[in-house]
């Protein structure tokens, strides 16, 4: 497309999370978190890294926020360590941790940049994991109290916020796969610890209704990744079903339906015993409602029927002429975010929806002159706003665009090894530079579009 315009009040923003850049992890009455407990076990993050310095944005908020005014960002999107505020994870609360965020807060409104708070962004209190985690029905509890201490400090200031960011990683990569924390692998616990999270999102949702102001919005976000069957075959068909079932339907339903999928109840009952599911939460689901949905993509998902018979399905790697990657390895796949935000409008017709997270890992290099030239994050980020644009002309009500990341930053249990920043960090030197895609994506907020 060669002329995409999106609307002038169109919220253009960049997102990030407070354990990948933060650090000072022991600053402040910081309690520790389960990514302090895990990046710090041999082998579990590339080259034995962690968060401990990460980007220093606990003492450079203020030149990051410089940063953000200087491209144009319109709002940002970050996360609120839990620790920072409930050091053990409930009970007494920190007040040097509300004073962090109240400060950053202030400094963003100043430089007139929208905050969007993220309550949970993967860093659970390791005291409450002492005692369960997520498994623990209690914790639903602590997570409903420390939103209402955040709801009751900064609702007068704040109007957007997201209970938890990507259950299903939570879930999934925390307490299936083992891949991210706590490092659980077992199939059951992820379940029960999928269906506590959406549990503890409906109670805090409802609770926002005490504290909630004028324009003030609640949402969750979601990373949606559309299923693509590998062939026309009804085997292949009944994959991709099964796959949006378990990535996509199994939160998409409880938050807009107040149930989960039958037919995944029924697998998970048989294969995996699906969670408890007792009468007062089917409630909260079913009172519950929000105001927004963040949608995070980043790949479609190719599968076929499974290879092994315990399984519901196979993904496969795209290999298709002109295929390309990112540095995660992740197909390049535009047209998967058209589908999904249509898809998403027409089968659960959510009040607005913002992309939340989009982006791309680059082999970023600083040149001779100082420059950086991530030709290819702009051509990735050019394609995914025309599809975004295009879903928008046919009706979906999307509001705004936060691109991941603002700085590259901790990559999990990738560590510091892949690049998503539009601003480049040195860690030597944690000095900040602007990418190409930095002073391309400043052209677009001012002119509402390319």
């Amino acid at each position: 497309m060669t002329d995409t315009s999106f609307p002038t009040d169109f919220l253009w923003g960049t997102a990030t999370a407070a354990y990948q850049i933060e650090g000072a992890v022991t600053e402040g009455g910081r309690g520790e978190s389960i990514w302090d407990r895990f990046s710090h076990t041999p082998g579990m993050v590339y080259q034995n890294q962690n968060g401990d310095l990460a980007c220093d944005h606990y003492h450079r908020y203020r030149e990051d926020i410089r940063l953000m005014k200087a491209i144009g960002l319109r709002s940002y999107r970050f996360s609120t360590a839990w620790s920072r505020i409930f050091p053990a994870g409930s009970g007494k609360i920190n007040p040097p941790g509300l004073d962090f965020y109240q400060r950053l807060i202030d400094e963003l409104l100043a430089a007139g940049i929208v905050p969007m708070i993220t309550l949970y962004h993967w860093d659970l209190p390791q005291s409450l994991q002492d005692k369960g985690g997520w498994k623990n029905r209690d914790t639903v509890k602590y997570f409903t109290d420390y939103a209402g201490t955040m709801f009751d400090r900064f609702c007068d200031r704040v109007h957007l916020w997201i209970t938890h960011n990507e259950p299903w990683v939570v879930s999934f990569l925390g307490h299936d796969s083992g891949l991210h924390a706590p490092g659980i692998q077992d199939r059951k616990s992820a379940l029960e610890v999928s269906h506590n999270l959406l549990l503890s999102h409906a109670y805090a949702a409802l609770l926002f209704g005490e504290y909630r102001r004028a324009a003030s919005n609640i949402g969750i976000t979601l990373n949606i990744a559309p299923a693509y069957p590998n062939s026309d075959s009804p085997e292949d068909e009944q994959a991709a079903r099964y796959y949006d079932g378990y990535q996509n339907r199994w939160f998409l339903d409880p938050v807009f339906t107040g149930r989960y999928p039958e037919d995944m109840l029924e697998v998970y009952q048989k294969q995996f015993n699906a969670p408890l599911v007792e009468a007062e939460d089917l409630n909260a689901f079913q009172k519950s409602r929000i105001d927004f949905l963040g949608v995070n993509y980043y790949m479609r998902k190719l599968v076929c029927r499974p290879e092994d018979k315990g399984e519901l399905f196979t993904e496969l790697r795209p290999n298709y002429p002109g295929v390309q990657f990112t540095d995660m390895d992740w197909e390049v796949y535009a047209d998967g975010l058209y589908t999904l935000l249509t898809r998403i409008q027409r089968d659960y017709d959510p009040p607005v929806i913002y992309v939340t997270e989009n982006g791309i890992a680059c082999s970023d290099r600083v040149d001779d002159d100082g420059q950086i030239r991530d030709e290819a994050r702009i051509a990735y980020l050019r394609d995914h706003f025309s599809a975004a644009h295009r879903a928008m002309q046919e009706g979906v009500k999307l509001k705004g665009y936060y691109v991941w990341s603002l700085i590259d930053n901790f990559e999990w249990a990738y560590g510091v090894s892949k690049r998503f920043g539009i601003v480049y960090v040195d860690y030597k030197t944690q000095a900040r530079t602007l990418k190409s895609s930095a002073h391309w994506y400043r052209e677009v907020i001012g002119n509402s579009g390319f």
